[in-house]
């Protein structure tokens, strides 16, 4: 049942818009594994490994998957090809409601403290800079109050890109000269936010990932410098990655994993692409929940993941 009444119906033609190139392969190469076939067998379970291999779910998601299907056909004896959407379905459903992923239904925060502070990762080129300017936008229109720091303070495009934004939004972007020290952008941010009662921070960060000690070192400092402001922040770590790369945003996430603790993620430029299955598997390894995922230029095309309507949308007639 699609939750229209919780999820929005033009958000749910978004979502199936945007993962039809998915959705398209992964049925075409399902159909090419039941041609002729009438029972779930050995031969069918090979074929689905690499249907889901192939779609970048990940080679240890997709034995995992073969192996709950596995027991299934154990249990019931005799399993029909035409049942295999349904149990594909509500195995990788399973899997994503024990990642705790898809659990927003709005873009309401913790009231315990504010402001709500995010930190946004990721290497450039992945859509970070935009993505923070989306959810600028998405948690404006929730009435939120909202400050960014352009903490990211190599790369003048970054900066220049988070002004015009912040401009587009209606919401102050904190930014010091090109070079300075990115902790030192972190604090005046949460200064300047914390003073004028702001509600939600996000902090863009340098994405240099090919120097793992000094990202390390630097996102070390600006969360030091960040608890001399506010003692809880960060409150969330989002690491940003680009779907259409497939199997190099899972590298990336687990690379990211290894510097600093990883506690939300954005997945971005999902509608150019068929590898969507990448959220499965990135969700199921690293075992963070998938927040917010991409799904075009607009900017309300950027929606909080809601694991029943992503399994719908790619599992839909």
């Amino acid at each position: 049942m699609a939750l229209f009444g919780l999820f929005g119906k033009k958000k749910k033609e978004t979502l199936d818009k945007g993962l039809e190139k998915t959705k398209t392969s992964w049925f075409d190469k399902l159909a090419k594994t039941v041609a002729g076939k009438s029972k779930v067998d050995d031969e069918v379970l090979d074929d689905l490994e690499e249907v889901l291999i192939t779609s970048d779910v990940g080679v240890d998601t997709t034995l995992k998957i073969i192996e709950r299907i596995e027991e299934r056909v154990a249990r019931d004896k005799y399993v029909s090809t035409k049942e295999l959407n349904a149990i594909l379905k509500e195995e990788i459903a399973a899997l994503l409601e024990e990642n705790n992923t898809g659990n927003n239904d709005d873009w309401d925060l913790p009231s315990s403290h504010k402001p709500y502070v995010i930190l946004v990762v990721g290497v450039n080129g992945v859509g970070k800079t935009t993505t923070i300017g989306k959810l600028a936008y998405q948690f404006k229109n929730a009435g939120k109050k909202v400050y960014i720091g352009a903490a990211d303070t190599f790369r003048a495009a970054a900066v220049e890109q988070l002004c015009i934004w912040g401009e587009r939004v209606g919401v102050p972007v904190i930014k010091q000269k090109m070079g300075a020290d990115p902790a030192s952008v972190a604090f005046d941010t949460l200064s300047s936010a914390k003073a004028n009662g702001a509600d939600v921070v996000l902090i863009d960060t340098a994405g240099r990932l090919h120097n793992k000690v000094g990202l390390m070192n630097e996102l070390k400092k600006i969360k030091d410098v960040m608890k001399k402001v506010l003692p809880e922040a960060p409150d969330e770590v989002l690491l940003v990655l680009d779907g259409s790369t497939g199997q190099n945003a899972f590298e990336q996430a687990k690379q990211f994993s290894s510097v600093t603790q990883i506690t939300s993620l954005a997945v971005t430029k999902l509608d150019g692409t068929a590898k969507g299955g990448v959220v499965i598997g990135i969700s199921d390894q690293l075992k963070v929940p998938v927040k917010y995922i991409g799904l075009g230029e607009g900017m309300e095309d950027l929606q909080l993941f809601n694991k029943f309507e992503f399994v719908d949308s790619l599992f839909g007639k």
